[in-house]
């Protein structure tokens, strides 16, 4: 049996899931090609996402196409109630998730999930598949593949692969141009954003705003950052990234330099505690501190707790710490992921891209049942470029086409100056 919290707001989920199939038209098509062909009959798709309309949209998408959904959340914070209610109530969908879920019914919702013995698995984040091989390898046998959509799932699929831990094929959907230069970049930009003026109201213009990792993701919030006014300082790791971000126009320095100068840090590395506790001693009073990686542990919040004489929830998910020497620091979103935690995700647009992704993925491991090996595999280049087609077609617009002379040429090298 599904769980929700309310459902008595399955209307106005239904309601949020009509507004955004307006605006996923190239998902759509992707649908209709599904209920003619039905790919997915008979089999049972497994999947740990966060329950947002647009994911709902999704999950009409597979049970169009002939499967069983069984879904579940993927962070405790990004269920829409709303949207769970609603998707609860229709066929051949289980579903089990609210927004706050404690950490064991987090854990209980994802074995859930795995009871309905999903032949296919969806992933943001790599928990439903690290619980598959660590609690119930006896499914492996059954399952075709699985597909995972996040920059942090990926880290963690090539770690399995290296522990050679990894016992069946997952799609790498994060590697496709149009997930992780559409979604990771103007997704993450616009909707991180939205969920520090969600949970804050503060001004951006006039701002020092950190940017912690110059990834897509990083890049987006940055471009949406300086956009709105902020002068934006970037910290990395790696140096072609802080490169990038030096020729972009920003600022580019050591976080133990940064820490002083910023009034808002974000975090979008997927790492561990890249804002430490001898970084926050340097903040400035009032500093805004929030991530927008998967994991909430880029920010060390048990640290923050320790320094802290006292915590209150002040606004939407914006807590208040008052430090021992008088300062105060709020965190956004729990240090969760703040577009999902204190708004709601990234706009219908650009994850009917992400969608697409998904959908054609779960396809491909269909048709290629047993002949995939058990390792991170990246999508035919012509599937990325099939969804680019259709985003073009679904926003009106179309691409050139080459003549048969440069077709000709391109294929050539005898030709030079």
């Amino acid at each position: 049996m599904s769980y929700v919290k309310n459902p008595s707001l399955a209307e106005q989920g239904r309601l949020n899931l009509e507004v955004a199939e307006k605006r996923m038209a190239a998902l759509l098509e992707v649908r209709k090609r599904f209920e003619k062909e039905q790919p997915f009959k008979g089999l049972t798709i497994g999947m740990a996402l966060h329950v947002t309309k647009e994911t709902g949209v999704l999950v009409r998408t597979f049970t169009a196409g002939g499967a069983k959904v069984a879904i579940t959340g993927c962070n405790p914070l990004s269920t829409q109630d709303d949207v769970a209610a609603a998707l609860a109530e229709e066929e051949n969908v289980l579903l089990w998730a609210y927004k706050g879920e404690s950490n064991e019914d987090y854990y209980k919702f994802l074995t859930a999930v795995i009871e309905t013995e999903p032949d296919i698995t969806i992933d943001d984040g790599c928990d439903l598949v690290t619980e598959i091989h660590q609690k119930h390898p006896a499914l492996l046998e059954k399952v075709i593949g699985g597909c995972e959509e996040t920059t942090t799932g990926i880290i963690r699929l090539r770690a399995m692969v290296k522990d050679s831990a990894l016992k069946m094929p997952m799609i790498a959907v994060n590697d496709n141009k149009t997930k992780h230069l559409m979604d990771n970049y103007y997704g993450t930009g616009q909707s991180t954003l939205d969920g520090i003026l969600r949970s804050t109201n503060i001004l951006i213009a006039g701002k020092t705003l950190v940017v912690l990792g110059y990834g897509s993701c990083g890049k987006g919030v940055a471009m949406r950052a300086k956009g709105l006014g902020a002068k934006v300082i970037v910290t990395e790791v790696d140096a072609f990234c802080g490169l990038q971000a030096a020729m972009d126009g920003h600022y580019v320095m050591r976080m133990e330099d940064a820490a002083p100068l910023g009034d808002i840090f974000i975090t979008v590395t997927g790492n561990i505690h890249v804002i430490r506790t001898e970084h926050m001693e340097q903040m400035k009073d009032t500093a805004v501190l929030c991530n927008s990686g998967h994991f909430d542990n880029e920010i060390d919040l048990e640290g923050l707790e320790a320094m802290a004489k006292r915590k209150r929830r002040v606004r939407h998910y914006l807590d208040e710490y008052l430090l021992k020497d008088g300062r105060v620091l709020y965190i956004a979103g729990e240090g969760r992921l703040v577009n999902l935690a204190s708004a709601e995700g990234h706009p219908s647009e650009v994850m009917s891209l992400s969608f697409c992704g998904q959908a054609l993925a779960c396809e491909y491991l269909v048709q290629h049942k047993g002949a995939l090996p058990n390792e991170v595999i990246t999508l035919p280049p012509e599937i990325d470029d099939f969804i680019a087609h259709l985003q073009l077609k679904a926003m009106g617009l179309s691409k050139d086409e080459l003549t048969p002379e440069q077709i000709k040429y391109l294929s050539s090298w005898e030709e030079g100056t």
